[in-house]
Parts: C-alpha cells; structure tokens; sequence
C-alpha cells in the first residue's frame, strides 16, 4: 500500500461540475450543457492521467528503495564474510606426539619408531616443502602432514572434523591427504612384493604346518570396498548384496602380509573375472610355475586355475576325502579373509569411502595394504583384544 501525497488530485470538481451539469439540464439549457459535458469529459482524463503519473512515481520510488536496501544488507554480509574467522579447537594437535606407543597406535595405527620412519619417506619425497595455506599463513609442519593424512585413513572423520582437530583448513586437509596418497604408492614395491624363491619355501613350510596341503605359497580372494554410487556407470557397481563397491583381490602369505593386490573393478564383477583381469593370471606361469600352488574358495574352479587349489562344492555325495580335503583348504586360506579383516580393521576409511573419486579410491586402497603390511610386525592396533572382531562383517 502506498502513501499518496496530500496534493494528489481531488475529485470535488467533478463532483461540482456534474451537479452543475444536471441542473442545466433541468433548466434545458442546450449551449451550456454542451459545454459543461465537454468540460466535464477534460477534467476527468486529467484527472485519470494525474492518477496514473502519481501512481507510478509512487511504485518507482519504492522500488528504488527496495533496491537501495538490499544493496546495504549484500554489503554487510560480504563485510561479514571476510571478517569472520573460523574457530578451530584443535591447537594441542601436537600432544599426539607425546603419546606412548600403545595410545599412540590405537589413534594413529602406528607407534612413535613407525611414525619416525613414516615421516622420513615424507621429507624424501618433498612433502614437507609445500604450504598449503593460501595468503601466506604459516606453513604446516610435517609432523601435522603426517597426523593428518594417517587420522584421515584410520577414522572416519569427516574433513570439517579433522580440519577443526589439527586446526587447518578444510582445503589444506584436502590437499596433504591429496598429496600424501599420490606418493604412498612408491613404498609399494619395499612392502607387497612376490617372494623369491627361499621366500615360497618358508611360506610352503608354515601352509602345509597349518593345513597340511604341500607346495601352498599364499591364499587369494576378493573383498568388497563400500564406497558412493559413482557419477558415471554407477549401476556397474552395485553387487550381489545391494550396495555399491569397487573390488580388492588379495593374495597373501601365512603370516598374513600381502604380497600380490588388484583393486579397480566395479563390485557386480565375479571374484573369476578379477582374477582374469589381473596381472597376476597374465604372469601366473612365471610367478608359480608348475610348483607352487595358491589357496582359493570355489569362485575359482575353472580350468583356467590350474594354480590354484580349490574345494569339491558339497551335493551330499563327497568322499571322507574329500570333506577332510575341504576343510584342510579352508584351514590354510582363513588367512586371507583374517588380512582383509585387519585391513579394514587398522585403517577403518577403506569399511565405507564417502567419495566418487574413483581414482582417490583406488589410491587410497593401495595406500592402505601398503601400511598394512609396513605395519604387520607390530601388535593389532585395535581398541578391542580381538583382531579383526568377530562380529565384524568383512563384506566379502
């Protein structure tokens, strides 16, 4: 509703003007009712026309306020933006540091010699010589680089979390995660490496102590990575259970180590189709000969395997042999399902990555079963006595 001046046209004359239009009328008047009419008619289009002018100069004016004023209140909140500054509770990050072993690994997954030895790969691969604040704020020591990118793997925090933790931004906990994922890769071929040949003696040994089958040098299976529906081909990824997933392939020794690892395919993929996929069924005669056998389930029974040793599936009509055969495989390859599950024990990232990023997934995996065999000589770094737990579901 508007305010209209008090000058505003009156319609009084008209109001006179046609009383005195009625009365000539009356008195039959033909000249002066002509001219009253006319005159009649001119006042009421200038007052029409005054009306309107008065009407949108009025909408006009109120319209340039609106404007004015929301002008002022973008100002003040840009004004505020600027001038606002996050609070981060995190300013005792380096307490961490001053931890014993045990605290220290049920955080971090690593104690003070690892962390020592960890921080040495990062000032040789240059980590500590960027600084990943904008505007010249201080620069972020590389104890703080390799807190944060081992927090990040071994919880589930979010980045607002762990920025808030260690008192950075988020952009700057993006960036050394970032970074120090791209460079774990080259502690790869030092920690999963395929064992010579005085190695697959050792490991042939400890496989047939424990199941009784010769010749076993490592067992090999798939384990399903929780992650988000990602962008493109994201039905691809959906697996028998439901959900989405990119898969790992593992082969591993008796003590549980890696030494061979695949990751990439989407979920629906059968642990076969990896297998022939990989690297490793390229090779396989190279790396096994005609010696050394694998542990598998019985997604690999095929004659493509010849390397591996499978169970007889189970229809009621197995031998003695062949039920006590059965059980002396799963005996020997158990330790493969107990390395996934102390992977995503230590490192609880890898349970449910909330990313799209396929190729941060994949380097986050492989990140992850590198520590995780740089890290197997030490005790379980669990907050519970059983490693992995038992009502954990290693979603294979």
């Amino acid at each position: 509703m508007f305010n209209f001046p008090s000058k505003a046209p009156t319609c009084r004359p008209i109001i006179v003007l046609f009383l005195y239009f009625q009365w000539l009328i009356i008195m039959d008047n033909l000249k002066l009712t002509v001219v009253c009419l006319l005159a009649l008619i001119g006042i009421m289009l200038m007052y029409s026309m005054a009306t309107h002018y008065t009407t949108s100069y009025m909408v006009m004016i109120q319209r340039r306020k609106r404007k004015r004023k929301q002008m002022i209140i973008s100002a003040a909140t840009w004004a505020a933006k600027r001038r606002r500054r996050v609070i981060k509770s995190g300013v005792s990050w380096h307490l961490l540091l001053q931890m014993d072993d045990f605290t220290l690994r049920r955080h971090i997954r690593m104690d003070t010699e690892q962390f020592s030895e960890f921080i040495t790969f990062l000032e040789g691969i240059g980590a500590g010589c960027e600084n990943h604040h904008p505007g010249g704020w201080a620069s972020i020591s590389i104890e703080k680089k390799g807190l944060i990118s081992l927090w990040y793997m071994a919880n589930t925090n979010t980045f607002r979390e762990i920025s808030d933790k260690f008192n950075v931004t988020q952009s700057a906990a993006h960036n050394i995660i970032k970074t120090i994922l791209n460079n774990i890769p080259q502690l790869f071929s030092k920690h999963i490496c395929w064992p010579d040949d005085q190695k697959k003696s050792i490991f042939a040994y400890f496989f047939e102590k424990t199941c009784g089958l010769p010749n076993v040098i490592g067992a090999i299976d798939g384990c399903h990575i929780r992650i988000n529906r990602p962008p493109k081909h994201g039905d691809s990824y959906i697996n028998r259970k439901g959900y989405y997933s990119i898969l790992l392939q593992g082969v591993c020794d008796p003590h549980g180590d890696f030494i061979h690892i695949f990751t990439g395919p989407p979920g629906r993929v059968h642990d076969a189709r990896l297998l022939r996929t990989s690297d490793l069924f390229q090779n396989w005669d190279e790396k096994l000969g005609t010696q050394w056998k694998l542990l598998g389930d019985a997604a690999y029974i095929s004659h493509d395997f010849p390397f591996i040793i499978t169970p007889k599936k189970d229809y009621g009509l197995l031998t003695p042999s062949d039920l006590e055969n059965n059980t002396s495989i799963s005996r020997g390859r158990v330790v493969i399902e107990n390395a996934f599950g102390r992977l995503k024990c230590r490192f609880r990232r890898i349970r449910d990555v909330q990313n799209v990023r396929l190729d941060i997934i994949v380097k986050l995996i492989i990140a992850a079963c590198t520590l995780h065999n740089m890290l197997s000589p030490k005790p379980s770094c669990c907050d519970h006595d059983v490693c992995p737990r038992i009502d954990d579901d290693n979603e294979k």
